[in-house]
């Protein structure tokens, strides 16, 4: 009989973490998500800077999703100067956004977790029988690194961003420039959404999921927006409408009174959970099934055709999603180029004063969360930050509970390989690793 399932290094997802299944007489005694790479002690650096440096140093968390952890800052920051930017500028962030989020969705559909669900061990053995798929995916991800790098200066860690907008407008030419590669792109997409259908997903459905996602009334939420919850009870997808009339949306001033974070001995990465102390869930399935109704035209179509059923309880179906996210941002990003017309200056005023700020966008893993406080000079007196994977962490390890049984009589292989694809269907943002699982099992 088995007595342990030891993962002590996690593969294809970013950073460094470990899996731990321990049994009991036969039983699931306990599971433990291990993050075990060293604390980065970002919000702590910050204090003391200039808040015009908080952009800078707040991309370089991730080099995936580095325009996520921009615009929460910027925001937040914006909230605690009283700055309101101007459409122009709004517009621009979101066209920024849309290009992170198209070379992450590509990359996590096709490199992270399509390799899983065809019974490949990685991206370069898929590479081997389907170069097709994989030269598309590369194809994918470099039109939205192009995209970024002629918004933000260059495709990781843009440099283009600061409080109150842009250091400078990207030249217009430049951007119109790339709308053959972003309608080859959205035609990709909508294939991208075909070929995902199609997919043989593992069973595993979970009533009890708690999504959690940034609501705007008048777009799909990634930029900015109120927080919307199931709160617990079940989304149930009408004809008309996604969100139950018993859903109210939350400010984010009021997120960390909901949302709150706990220290776990196993972790150095802390755990969210909320006011009532339940798991909750935030990334792309938690966004489609709260914000189907703001899909522009083309993502709603490829929905519909593929016969996609929301509400999705599946998380290995998040791939679903980010298929329909990625028609989704290819539409919006042709549309936004095709306008583009800037005018005015690419930045705000902004005057230092001494106040506070909330910040909240969505990441392509999930809602990210930034507060400041600053004096009169605009200097920061505290920072947090809350990141979507730590957001998660619970409701990974209590979907690993509902797994575990299933593999623990199963040979070591596939017991690593079962756990690896549940946790890698969530994309989790850990930092920066390319290695992630490999998988112990002890028994007597």
């Amino acid at each position: 009989m088995k007595t342990n399932i030891e993962i002590p290094s996690l593969a294809r997802v970013e950073g460094e973490g470990a899996l731990y299944i321990r049994l009991k007489n036969g039983d699931v005694a306990e599971i433990e998500l291990n993050i075990y790479e060293p604390p980065r002690f970002f919000e702590g650096f910050l204090r003391g800077r200039y808040f015009q440096e908080v952009p800078d140093i707040t991309a370089r968390i991730c080099g995936i999703c580095p325009v996520a952890y921009q615009m929460s800052s910027v925001q937040a920051l914006e909230m605690a100067f009283g700055v309101k930017i101007t459409p122009e500028i709004r517009a621009l962030r979101r066209l920024l956004y849309d290009a992170e989020y198209i070379e992450s969705h590509a990359l996590h559909i096709y490199l992270l977790q399509a390799p899983d669900i065809l019974g490949h061990q990685s991206a370069l053995s898929l590479a081997e029988v389907a170069p097709d798929v994989v030269k598309m995916a590369l194809r994918l991800k470099k039109v939205g690194n192009e995209l970024l790098s002629t918004i933000g200066g260059r495709s990781v860690h843009p440099v283009n961003t600061c409080v109150g907008g842009f250091y400078r407008w990207p030249k217009a030419e430049r951007l119109k420039a790339l709308i053959p590669d972003l309608k080859w792109g959205l035609e990709a997409a909508q294939e991208t959404v075909r070929w995902a259908s199609e997919l043989e997903f593992p069973e595993f459905e979970v009533d009890d999921y708690e999504f959690v996602a940034v609501h705007h009334p008048d777009e799909y939420g990634i930029l900015s927006g109120d927080i919307l919850a199931s709160n617990g009870e079940p989304v149930t997808i009408e004809p008309d409408s996604v969100e139950p009339a018993s859903i109210e949306p939350i400010t984010v001033a009021e997120y960390a009174q909901h949302y709150l974070e706990s220290h776990v001995k196993h972790s150095n990465a802390l755990h969210s959970h909320t006011a009532a102390g339940t798991t909750y869930i935030v990334g792309p399935m938690a966004r489609l099934n709260l914000n189907f109704e703001q899909l522009g035209a083309e993502a709603r179509q490829s929905l519909e055709e593929a016969n996609i059923k929301l509400p999705l309880r599946n998380p290995y179906k998040m791939l679903l999603a980010r298929a329909i996210e990625l028609v989704e941002v290819y539409s919006e990003a042709i549309r936004l180029v095709e306008a583009y017309d800037p005018k005015g200056s690419s930045h705000m005023e902004v005057k230092p004063a001494a106040g506070e700020g909330y910040g909240v966008s969505e990441a392509p893993r999930g809602l990210l969360y930034h507060h400041y406080v600053v004096d009169d000079k605009g200097m920061i007196l505290h920072a947090r930050i809350v990141p979507p994977t730590s957001q998660n962490l619970a409701r990974i390890e209590a979907d690993l509970w509902k797994l575990a049984p299933q593999v623990i009589g199963m040979p070591q292989e596939e017991a690593t390989l079962a756990c690896e694809h549940l946790v890698r269907s969530y994309d989790p943002c850990i930092s920066c690793a390319t290695h992630f699982l490999k998988l112990k099992i002890e028994g007597n």
